[in-house]
């Protein structure tokens, strides 16, 4: 038996597990996987119930878990509230808390999508790209931080800090996660600037030597932001630190039409959460317009990575491939005069397809 966590979250996120769940429920019972699922708060609907975006025992209930579901987190409502109080500090905590320091985030084309693009179709056609964002560190986490007041005026500071420990062991899933790919791998930073980002590239071309097969070459994250819209299929796999790949993984979203479009995997020593890469769009909250296909997508990697369950993660994401096949659509990714279905009847439109 294995524990899973679900957090549902905020504005869309409700809709998008539920619809998720419809899917996980029927691989669960299909392949026997004995799931207990348990639900609990974090992010705006925490702050609601408990003026914490992480209670305690939403904390405990992850610590517990195998494996953890996000839906999303945030909202206008809560835009205002101290920096400690906003809902996204119960994200950052639970990453920090349950040391998930390796964010996997998948761009693949969909060629059901290839128009959905606003790239040309032979710039995009090829692309297939995995983002290995380190996640518990940067310029999210360095201390010293804060707002002062200096000769009379407000003045703000974060601190970017890693050190070669932290940079080590990201650059190991980077390069294993090439090895299983076309072995290539691309380090991003800013280096000609940023000390930081200096022993970055230095501590990984130092691991180079250990994975041979795979041909490291690093770039400036400046250029690598326009090289992702100039020429997107030249990259494999991508190495980036936290706010980086922040960055850079929603702009790789945008390739494939949809950000609705892309899971994650944010994995640690022993669990992980997975989450849709989307934030929780308040503007069409409890409409059923919700695209749940990243998070669907993202149930497939929680096989794949906390569950052991491969052959049910490649059966998920074929089923995902068929019900684009057959023409079914949310309103983010329908072209103009295409039919549009809801939420639930896109979750209930995967279940049907894996064809169990």
């Amino acid at each position: 038996m294995k524990k899973i966590a679900i957090f549902p979250g905020d504005g869309i996120g409700p809709e998008i597990v539920d619809a998720a769940r419809l899917v996980l429920d029927a691989v669960d019972q299909a392949a026997g996987l004995q799931l207990q699922c348990t639900d609990g708060l974090v992010g705006g609907a925490a702050l609601d119930a408990a003026d914490d975006p992480l209670p305690e025992a939403s904390l405990q209930l992850a610590m517990a878990a195998d494996a953890v579901i996000l839906g999303a987190v945030g909202g206008p409502c809560w835009d205002n509230l101290p920096p400690a109080k906003r809902p996204e500090q119960g994200l950052l905590r639970l990453r920090k808390h349950l040391d998930l320091f390796a964010n996997l985030r998948p761009a693949q084309i969909f060629l059901q999508l290839l128009s959905a693009s606003p790239l040309r179709p032979e710039l995009v056609q090829d692309v297939d790209i995995l983002v290995v964002r380190e996640l518990t560190g940067d310029i999210y986490f360095g201390q010293p931080r804060g707002v002062e007041i200096v000769n009379g005026k407000r003045r703000g500071h974060n601190t970017m800090v890693y050190d070669e420990d932290e940079i080590r062991r990201i650059a190991h899933v980077a390069f294993k996660a090439a090895q299983g790919r076309r072995k290539q791998l691309c380090s991003v930073d800013k280096a000609n600037v940023l000390e930081t980002t200096r022993l970055w590239r230095e501590v990984v071309t130092e691991l180079a030597p250990e994975y041979p097969d795979v041909s490291l070459t690093h770039m400036y994250v400046d250029n690598a932001a326009m090289q992702l819209i100039r020429a997107p299929a030249q990259f494999d796999v991508l190495l980036t630190g936290n706010m980086f790949g922040d960055i850079l993984s929603d702009e790789a979203s945008q390739l494939t039409g949809s950000i609705g479009m892309l899971p994650s995997a944010s994995l640690g020593e022993g669990r992980g959460m997975y989450e849709p890469i989307h934030g929780s769009a308040p503007d069409i909250a409890g409409q059923d317009k919700a695209n749940p296909l990243a998070t669907i997508l993202s149930i497939a990697m929680m096989l794949r990575h906390s569950l052991g369950a491969e052959q049910w993660a490649q059966r998920v994401e074929m089923a995902v491939q068929k019900v684009l096949d057959a023409g079914l659509r949310t309103a983010d990714i329908a072209a103009p005069g295409e039919a549009v279905i809801g939420t639930r009847a896109m979750g209930q439109a995967v279940v049907q397809a894996l064809q169990l």
